[in-house]
């Protein structure tokens, strides 16, 4: 439940440690708002508050085109309190429901679609297709605002079949049309330019150093303010750049892609990349209680992400038993052998290519090379092959693989590496008494604060 009195101080005060955590309706005008709006504050009587964006939709309000709500970060009371519903959520941003039905989502999720529709109904107080419809309409708004893209264009990249489909559904939701949002248009369709929000702090010296450490040459970038790389996605092939700007709690992306089909998709993973959506106040604050009482936590640090399971898992075998410099070695000489050239970049290597390949540029035990050669081989035979415990069939590959795949291809949350020997040294810092229990489900962002302390 909201306190009216703590909603109020705090969209008074427009600090952005609260922005994501509730939204402002505003009676008089119509309107929902960021905490953090730059709007003059309206009178307490025409307010009302709101834990999610979708509630003040549903209330008949319209989003605000200054503050943008729909650029807040996620909270969690959006997110939902069940397992299932949050990953029916996750799958739905990633665009599950653009191709597929509402019996097929729940088919994937292990659940009847009936129980699905009930999960929605109480908990988000809409079915999954009008959730799906609404994000749809959101992500379309983001792009009108962010990006020159002709409405056509929009409508496609943000799954509409069709625009007259689309100028309905916007109006619908929005109560606005898409040409109010957009003024005017041109042709530039490929380069994108997009502004991602995340919630205060974000450890960026943190990140870009483990990012910078690990870069290859060709196929990711990185400075003191931006890292970037190339990228696969199903028919799609791009590229994307993103500069961070802390003064605003943003990250200035910029997106070359060559089919707009999947940008929604790719959005939510360079997302996951850069770890954009956790409420990193809460995380730390649940896992203060695993350290020592004189220990300082270093905080804002994220999940540094991969951009997907499999470079993961490849990653993994190439950095088992060695230093990170070796491991980055290994990897430069697998994307610059069997890598796809893309203008002058290189794409990570596909299964198909490391399967057929006799790997004899590597000077490595012939079981090494197999055992990559068993994971790209699983990824062409396998319908479901992004489920990692599957992986320890595989020959050559153990729990370690396995978890630093999830930890980093998954941006899975709940990793503690163990067994690692850096965090085994900085496991000093922990309260005598410490199980790695006590830190679920946030286990992953204890394993990056131990490693932090090297």
């Amino acid at each position: 439940m909201l306190n009216n009195d703590v909603c109020q101080k705090a969209r008074l005060s427009r600090d952005p440690r609260f922005d994501g955590k509730f939204f402002t309706a505003v009676k008089t005008t119509g309107i929902y708002c960021r905490s953090i709006c730059p709007a003059p504050p309206p009178k307490e009587k025409n307010v009302l508050y709101f834990l999610t964006a979708i509630e003040c939709a549903n209330a008949g309000f319209r989003p605000c085109l200054r503050c943008r709500p729909d650029s807040a970060p996620n909270s969690s009371a959006w997110k939902g309190v069940n397992t299932t519903l949050e990953r029916a959520i996750r799958l739905i941003n990633e665009g599950a429901l653009q191709d597929d039905s509402v019996s097929s989502l729940a088919q994937r999720l292990g659940i009847s679609d009936r129980y699905l529709r009930q999960l929605f109904k109480k908990h988000i107080g809409m079915s999954p297709k009008a959730y799906a419809l609404y994000q749809q309409c959101l992500f379309a708004k983001q792009l009108l605002h962010q990006t020159h893209l002709p409405i056509t264009q929009v409508a496609l990249a943000s799954g509409f079949k069709s625009v007259r489909r689309f100028n309905d559904s916007f109006q619908s939701q929005l109560k606005l049309t898409p040409t109010q949002v957009r003024k005017s248009t041109d042709n530039h369709i490929k380069n994108l330019q997009l502004t991602l929000h995340y919630r205060p702090p974000f450890n960026w010296s943190t990140m870009q150093n483990i990012l910078q450490t690990r870069a290859i040459s060709g196929l990711e970038w990185c400075d003191e303010q931006s890292y970037g790389r190339t990228f696969e996605w199903l028919d799609c092939v791009g590229s994307f750049t993103a500069k961070h700007i802390e003064h605003n709690n943003t990250f200035e992306v910029s997106i070359v892609v060559d089919n707009l089909r999947h940008l929604k998709a790719i959005i939510y993973n360079i997302r996951r990349i850069l770890d954009l959506d956790v409420d990193i106040q809460l995380v730390e604050q649940d896992i203060r209680p695993c350290f020592t009482d004189d220990f300082t936590i270093n905080s804002g640090i994220r999940l540094p992400g991969i951009w997907n399971l499999f470079e993961a898992g490849i990653r993994a075998i190439l950095g088992q038993q060695i230093s990170v410099v070796a491991a980055r070695n290994l990897v430069e000489t697998l994307v610059h052998s069997l890598g796809e050239k893309v203008g002058d970049k290189l794409l990570f290597p596909t299964p198909q290519a490391i399967a057929s390949s006799e790997l004899s540029f590597f000077k490595m035990p012939a079981s090494r090379k197999q055992t990559l050669r068993n994971l790209a081989q699983h990824y062409i035979d396998c319908d479901s092959p992004n489920v990692p415990e599957q992986w320890l069939a595989l020959k050559g590959i153990g729990p370690w693989t396995v978890e630093y795949a999830k930890l980093r291809g998954l941006s899975d949350p709940d990793v503690f590496l163990g067994g690692d020997l850096g965090v085994k040294k900085a496991m000093v810092n922990l309260k005598p008494n410490f199980t790695q229990e006590q830190a679920a489900p946030w286990r992953s962002y204890l394993t990056f604060q131990l490693w932090s302390q090297l």
